[in-house]
């Protein structure tokens, strides 16, 4: 990789490039794409787990992955910034102290850290600008202007005032169901579809085979997609559930949104993650008529292409505001991207 000369590209002509990571729970994708929107290399590994294997390995495994494209990627142009967004990085703190491992294994002269959302809003916008929440395994929100501002949450859980997602809604059928069985709740259908789903004869003896270690907890995940076909079938108890998983969704759209000013202009709403890629019909609706209830011209995106699509495209963002690539007013790289990274809708 040759020295960056003017207009953009080393002495040889190739455009600079981007080393674009995105890291979630469960998967990390690498590329390296250039200023004309060719991915010159990719690799996908384990997702960033800090709270399992401890900082230093989870950084180790995401260097191995990114060293092996990066050699993949041998041809192409100097790799002039790393933008990395990552699961797991919610506080200022962390993201200067990943931005320092990273700068200090030398992989480009600059180098952005942020939360993995900011991937998912830039992956389902043409521009930085707008709001995006993820309802995944847990949720989260972000908003982003393109004069840099940000509307962001701590999204540390519960305590930071966070509830929903995968793991919120798997926790509220198993407590639901649980109750409608011993008396102390409604009668729900959410009960013998969670004991038959495990082939178990009760949602009681669900949460004892979970506790005693006869069932592996990660399977609750399996209720998610169960309680919005409960829902959907005119259960109240599933229904209020999902209502509220949309009143979450929204609260933090609208939120962030009028942190940006943007309530009452035209603005993206992006929508990612397991749980809202899914679409399921009611709480998709329930969703756009609380958004659109506080922000009428708000415009609702499911995120189509993978968050390292956008943190590639926010590479490219921060290389052409510097100056280090030429401008592309009429969007011929980020549509070469989107398309030659194989995006079916």
């Amino acid at each position: 990789m040759g020295p960056v000369t003017e207009g953009g590209a080393d002495s040889s002509g190739a455009a600079p490039a981007v080393l674009a990571i995105d890291a979630g729970n469960s998967k990390t994708d690498v590329a390296v794409v250039d200023a004309d929107g060719r991915v010159w290399g990719r690799g996908r590994g384990a997702g960033y787990a800090p709270y399992q294997l401890g900082q230093d390995a989870a950084v180790e495994r995401i260097a191995s992955l990114v060293e092996e494209v990066l050699r993949s990627a041998a041809g192409a142009g100097p790799v002039e910034h790393v933008a990395a967004y990552l699961a797991n990085i919610d506080l200022p703190v962390e993201e200067l102290h990943l931005r320092k491992e990273f700068e200090d294994r030398g992989w480009a002269r600059t180098v952005t850290v942020g939360n993995d959302t900011f991937a998912v809003l830039r992956s389902g916008t043409g521009a930085p600008r707008g709001v995006a929440v993820v309802c995944g395994a847990g949720i989260n929100c972000v908003g982003l202007l393109p004069d840099g501002r940000t509307a962001r949450f701590p999204a540390l859980g519960r305590m930071t005032g966070d509830w929903g997602g995968g793991l919120g809604l798997m926790e509220e059928v198993m407590w639901s169901s649980v109750r409608a069985e011993d008396g102390r709740g409604p009668a729900t259908a959410l009960a013998d579809a969670t004991a038959g789903h495990f082939g178990l004869d009760s949602a009681t003896a669900v949460a004892e085979a979970v506790h005693l270690g006869e069932l592996p907890s990660e399977r609750l995940h399996e209720l998610v997609p169960l309680l919005f076909r409960i829902a959907d079938a005119g259960d109240p108890v599933a229904g209020e559930v999902v209502e509220r998983q949309a009143k979450e969704i929204a609260v933090m759209a609208v939120t962030a949104l009028g942190r940006l000013d943007l309530l009452a202009e035209e603005a993206d709403v992006v929508l990612g993650g397991g749980v809202l890629a899914a679409q399921p019909p009611m709480l998709m609706a329930a969703v756009s008529r609380l958004i659109l209830h506080s922000a009428p011209r708000a415009v609702l995106r499911v995120a189509v292409d993978p968050p390292v699509v956008g943190a590639a495209l926010l590479g490219l963002d921060r290389l052409r505001a510097d100056g280090r690539a030429p401008e592309d007013p009429t969007g011929k790289a980020e549509h070469l991207l989107r398309t030659g990274w194989g995006r079916t809708a």
